[in-house]
């Protein structure tokens, strides 16, 4: 991933180990993602999605700036955030739970929010990608 590779390159490492990509990639995290000790969330709410390359050339028909990363067996990853922050739900926020405003995988907790609230937010994300891109977002958080 190009991030990856300009985190590296920002740190000095010119032949990356598996310690240095480790750092690279929780460098990037702390970047993006908010500390769960100012407010609260549970990381990355969604899985990157993955569909069939066919369907994705159909989607860029459509949608020419949607990104996407070539997998095996003619498969494409779409950033679930990317998918979200399209349908226009990064930075809003609904009383004291919402979309991050710099991260749309992150639903936050501002304090006092119930668990179902945030499912709920949850589930209207779902839908609403769904009926922009025909793509299904599936958590990646444990929803107990």
């Amino acid at each position: 991933y190009g991030a990856i590779q300009d985190t590296l390159n920002e740190m000095g490492v010119k032949e990356p180990n598996i310690k240095a990509v480790s750092d690279a990639v929780i460098a990037i995290r702390q970047s993006k993602l908010p500390d769960p000790k100012e407010i609260g969330n549970a990381g990355s709410f969604f899985k990157n999605p993955t569909i069939d390359k066919l369907d994705y050339e159909g989607l860029r028909a459509e949608f020419p700036s949607i990104p996407g990363y070539q997998l095996p067996e003619n498969k494409v990853k779409v950033p679930a955030a990317w998918l979200i922050e399209q349908t226009g739900w990064k930075g809003k926020t609904f009383g004291n739970i919402g979309v991050h405003k710099n991260q749309p995988l992150v639903l936050v907790n501002y304090g006092g929010g119930e668990g179902a609230k945030i499912r709920d937010l949850a589930f209207e994300i779902k839908a609403s990608v769904a009926a922009t891109f025909g793509i299904e977002l599936n958590p990646e958080v444990n929803i107990i």
